[in-house]
């Protein structure tokens, strides 16, 4: 993202302001009307996709993103997508699902975008990064307790600081999340700040390096959307079938 844009508002953002954001506190809505109406389920494990059929995906910002210019996207903002294909595990093939993220909806207006994907964590997951790894002491409130974040690093409360596993100091803690320097995860794609731009970024329950699968078993990131085809997102299972539950979580970052 340009910090150096005197204006950044939703509209132009995409344009001008993008580069190096996170939209890491996304989570899959659970299942409603609206994607039953769609003839998508996200509970349901993969299956073939009729020709022109594209059921809708969506997403929920969890925790609100700084932007330049004492802005922000937040907390409940949606981001929209489409199930873009599914096809079923074959003798010699894993079930595998294609999906990309293209619409931010802020206070009911879109705006078009598009997401590679960094992380993807189970409920489970998602709930023990929320859980104080010690019940606190009596007298101590709870936003003090120390937290540890999907991937390992430590919270030590809000307003407390944010250290990696070699006890680096690479944020802070806040009412709902983090507020991190992303950084490389060593022998693996995904990349740390953009273009010397390495501002704090909102990570919600994700550690600095968070990258790849956590807690969902037997699915593994075959595309993440950084190259072509880009923006396209693709998972796939080990077994049979490719299940995904409604309230997992995503670590997304936005194309420039």
């Amino acid at each position: 993202m340009s910090s150096s844009s005197s204006s950044c508002s939703p509209r132009r953002w995409l344009r001008s302001c993008k580069r190096n954001l996170q939209l890491p506190e996304s989570r899959l809505l659970e299942p409603g009307d609206r994607d039953r109406a769609n003839g998508f389920e996200p509970d349901a494990p993969a299956r073939d996709v009729p020709p022109g059929f594209a059921p809708e995906a969506v997403s929920s910002v969890e925790l609100s993103v700084p932007l330049p210019n004492d802005r922000e996207i937040p907390a409940g903002a949606k981001v929209f997508g489409t199930i873009v294909s599914v096809e079923r595990a074959g003798k010699t093939t894993n079930a595998k699902i294609a999906l990309r993220f293209d619409t931010l909806e802020i206070n009911h207006r879109k705006i078009p975008m598009l997401a590679s994907l960094r992380a993807l964590a189970g409920f489970m997951e998602v709930q023990s990064a929320q859980t104080p790894e010690f019940s606190p002491g009596f007298g101590t409130p709870y936003i003090w307790a120390t937290t540890r974040q999907i991937g390992g690093d430590e919270v030590y409360g809000v307003g407390g600081p944010v250290t990696n596993q070699a006890s680096e100091n690479v944020g802070k803690g806040v009412y709902g999340g983090v507020l991190v320097h992303v950084r490389a995860q060593p022998e693996s794609r995904c990349r740390g700040a953009l273009e010397f731009e390495d501002r704090l970024q909102a990570l919600w329950v994700f550690s600095s390096d968070a990258c790849g699968v956590y807690g969902i078993q037997g699915v593994k990131i075959a595309h993440a959307g950084r190259t072509e085809p880009v923006g396209q997102i693709a998972l796939v299972a080990d077994q049979r079938e490719l299940l995904v539950h409604g309230a997992s979580a995503m670590l997304l970052r936005v194309i420039p």
